[in-house]
């Protein structure tokens, strides 16, 4: 049960919290106990801790509805352009605390629940995450929604209500194990059924060309069904939508064909219908070209485009009963961005409406469909990149693949008038890859159906326009944009690490939440004992929480005084999570060289999820596992080195860990991140990095100072010369007896003494045909993290660099991130000002 605060902790929380006033505490109260009684139909005599949450969850969505049919009402009666994020993919986590800290409700949350006799954060642990995404390119959309909302855009994330999320990750003998994420068991309270805006998605069939035009006929329907939930901007009454649909089978699904088993049966099939929204593909960075996948695919597209050209037909301007018919406007009241080319059909779909049932030219058409659509590149790895076989188009989008044929057909004639008897370059640049399996270049398609295509850091947005992109670049240079990645300050300091959120607060006042730059300011503390003092506090009062957790959960004992060395990711061999382990390796076998030596003791935690299908990647998983059973029970290492795996890693566990941590780990292989985002986490909560000069390592260590950061390890230009030289692993592997000797115990059978060739995969991989250069970093990684050490020993010059971290971090904002799609590609002014239309109609929001 949580204390009741004292007034000391009041004035303090007063700042970032909101205010408990009485009144709004009898108020959170009694609508606590009516949704107790009249949602959850329970007394306190039967309830569960679940429905107390769920009575706390719908009191505080109360506070949303009036400012959400406001904010909507606004966007209709003033016509803005509006801004559609469209997105396979939205990692929103929990809900409720994000959702009290925009309302500037938590304090008096905490107020009437202590009050109840009910402890706030029990409540928030029966939470479920919506786990609706894998990794970085998911949890950038729901941060780009929740800048969107604090920027005041009217804007909207499209997507797919999944049932079932990324999994749940279990490691069971040092194995990950996947469960199914059945996150709506219980319901989901944040969510809104909007049955009367359903639309029907049409798949197969065929294509007939009529002299007024071309019909798609005997197409199978499925039904998509939205669901809308509230996405809250920061303390500016403004709610905006993320709507997500959901597959539904039409009421007369397969009756009609009486070739079908019988009416029974016709209703089991119905499932084959509804499970385009069944399940997200847990890849990242990774490619699998399955029918289903493409169906998910075409399948929000083709609904969100319904819904944005209903909107912008029906949309109130100046008179009421008339809808727009000219279509030549769609582009100053339309913005549609593609988060990588997952949503890429909605180039193909925008046509088939313009021109097979809105009926307009075809130049006319595709003028709109590029000044409206841009796109987002998220990878430059070639196994990630989207390439549909043309038959698997043909059977299922048959009129889109004709579409793509005479996009392709204009394209080229371009290409070729401009690069006459270039034929290699018409090979490169084509929508359509031959040999062997034609198939299609989802990225190209983007690139020609965009007016804008950005990278996410500065360092990957030249290497697309000097290697990946070159030819689209050199005939369309005006295209290219950089928009280095942000993350979203409320939920990733205000929410997830108060302390430090409330001690920044007391020396430069609360704006910086609003306005990031402002951390800058913190330079001017950088001498100030006190302020020192403070930041270390926060830093040891994070530790010692999540050390309490982690002992809960793995039944080891956590030194506290120990560095909290910390790499959270999604598992994949260009993340080099082997590079960790091998500095793990050595430093254990150091200090069993010499046990008497000071060493800088620290809690190396490793963690994230490994795609089901990819091998490597659970191999390296099983290792950390094997690494950590070693290690944890050698009584000679004691208490000075401990290696956790942390299980099933997910947006929660980020809130939890990142605050506690003190090194960040951000050590892939110049040229393969393209920006990272955990990285930005880490240094906005006082980590220092460990990092390569790869994704937006590069523009951290620029903001912070290079002096403040731990550079290793071989630049882009390093790894290009390696390539053409060629990588000999054996060269490293015989002139570095530490290295030697890590790899030696790995394949000796060292940490897997029951199964000496476990790792065999693993070695065999890292000697022979390692695409990322472990062995090349090696050397350096090591001499980088004695410098970490040795830094670590002087407390007072580690929390000044981590100090010039923080203060150097304001950049990295996705507020920063969206204010620049907003005003370079979208077209459209972002506003910090809480609108005084707004305040007028809000004054009576609740």
């Amino acid at each position: 049960m949580s204390k009741p605060l004292s007034d000391h902790d009041r004035k303090k929380q007063i700042s970032v919290k909101g205010l408990a006033g009485v009144e709004n505490v009898a108020d959170l109260k009694k609508n606590y106990n009516r949704h107790l009684h009249f949602t959850l139909v329970k007394d306190r005599n039967v309830s569960t801790k679940r429905d107390y949450y769920f009575a706390l969850a719908h009191t505080v969505r109360d506070h949303l509805v009036g400012r959400w049919i406001r904010t909507q009402q606004s966007y209709y009666e003033k016509d803005p352009k509006r801004v559609y994020y469209l997105s396979l993919e939205f990692y929103m986590g929990r809900t409720l605390q994000n959702t009290m800290v925009n309302l500037a409700l938590e304090n008096a949350c905490d107020e009437a629940m202590y009050q109840l006799g009910l402890d706030m954060e029990e409540l928030q642990e029966m939470e479920e995450d919506a786990g609706l995404g894998n990794g970085g390119l998911g949890r950038l959309a729901a941060c780009f929604l929740d800048s969107m909302a604090s920027l005041g855009l009217a804007a909207y994330g499209y997507g797919i209500r999944y049932e079932f999320g990324i999994f749940n990750q279990k490691i069971s003998s040092g194995w990950q194990v996947e469960e199914a994420d059945d996150w709506l068991r219980y319901g989901n309270p944040w969510e809104k059924a909007r049955p009367e805006y359903m639309r029907p998605v049409h798949f197969y069939g065929r294509t007939e060309h009529h002299p007024d035009g071309v019909k798609w006929v005997d197409t199978q329907v499925v039904l998509a069904l939205p669901y809308d939930t509230p996405v809250p901007g920061y303390r500016n009454n403004i709610v905006n939508t993320m709507r997500l649909w959901s597959a539904k089978a039409p009421c007369e699904f397969n009756l009609k064909d009486f070739n079908v088993g019988g009416y029974i049966q016709a209703v089991l099939d119905r499932n084959l219908a509804e499970n385009i929204s069944r399940v997200l593909y847990p890849n990242d960075n990774f490619f699998e070209g399955k029918e289903l996948r493409l169906k998910q695919e075409y399948f929000v597209v083709a609904a969100t485009l319904q819904d944005i050209i209903r909107r912008f037909k029906a949309s109130k301007f100046g008179s009421r009963d008339i809808v727009r018919t000219d279509f030549s406007t769609l582009p100053d009241k339309v913005a549609i961005q593609l988060n990588d080319t997952h949503p890429a059909l909605a180039i193909p779909e925008l046509m088939r409406v313009l021109i097979d049932e809105e009926k307009l030219p075809w130049d006319k058409a595709w003028d709109i469909c590029i000044k409206t659509c841009a796109y987002t590149n998220h990878t430059v790895l070639p196994e990630a990149l989207e390439r549909w076989p043309i038959d698997l188009f043909q059977t299922l989008l048959p009129r889109h693949l004709e579409i793509i044929y005479e996009i392709n057909r204009r394209h080229l004639e371009r290409v070729s008038s401009l690069y006459p008897g270039d034929m290699d370059r018409l090979c490169r640049m084509s929508l359509i890859e031959e040999g062997g399996q034609k198939r299609v270049n989802m990225a190209h398609l983007c690139i020609v159906g965009s007016h804008a295509v950005n990278g996410v850091a500065r360092i990957h947005s030249d290497i697309l326009k000097a290697t990946v992109f070159k030819d689209f670049y050199e005939m369309d240079p005006h295209k290219f944009q950089n928009k280095t990645n942000g993350i979203t300050p409320r939920r990733w300091l205000v929410m997830c690490n108060p302390g430090l959120a409330e001690v920044i607060a007391e020396r430069i006042g609360e704006d910086f939440i609003r306005d990031l730059d402002q951390l800058k300011k913190l330079r001017d503390f950088v001498n100030d004992e006190a302020f020192i003092r403070d930041i270390a506090k926060v830093k040891q009062e994070n530790k010692m929480k999540f050390a309490v957790h982690l002992e809960e959960h793995y039944k080891v004992k956590i030194n506290p005084n120990s560095m909290f060395d910390i790499q959270v990711k999604r598992i994949h061999e260009y993340k080099r999570q082997l590079l960790n382990c091998l500095h793990i390796i050595t430093f254990y076998n150091r200090i069993k060289k010499e046990p008497n030596k000071q060493w800088t003791p620290r809690t190396i935690m490793i963690g994230g999820k490994a795609a089901p299908g990819y091998h490597t990647a659970k191999m390296i998983i099983r290792l950390i596992t094997a690494i950590g059973e070693v290690v944890n029970n050698d009584p000679v290492v004691g208490d000075r080195l401990k290696v956790i795996f942390l299980e099933n890693y997910k947006v929660t566990l980020a809130e939890k860990a990142i605050p506690a941590a003190d090194l960040s780990e951000q050590i892939s292989t110049a040229g393969t991140e393209a920006s990272g985002t955990g990285n930005m986490k880490f240094m906005l909560n006082g980590a220092l990095t460990i990092g390569t000069m790869d994704g937006a390592n590069v523009e951290m260590a620029e903001e912070a100072g290079e002096d403040n950061f731990f550079i290793f390890g071989m630049r882009v230009e390093d790894v290009d010369a390696m390539d053409a030289k060629g990588y000999n692993a054996s060269e490293y592997y015989n002139h570095m007896p530490e290295l030697k000797q890590a790899i030696d115990q790995i394949a000796g059978g060292f940490f897997s003494p029951k199964q000496p060739d476990l790792f065999k995969d693993i070695v065999n991989m890292l000697m022979h045909h390692d695409r990322f250069k472990v062995f090349a970093d090696y050397q350096d990684y090591i001499k980088c993290q004695e410098k970490v050490s040795a830094l670590y020993k002087k407390p007072k010059e580690w929390t000044k660099k981590v100090i010039l971290n923080i203060a150097g971090s304001g950049k990295f904002s996705s507020d920063r991130t969206i204010s620049q799609y907003a005003r370079e590609i979208w077209g459209v002014e972002p506003t910090l000002e809480n609108t005084a239309y707004l305040k007028k109609i809000n004054k009576n929001s609740n």
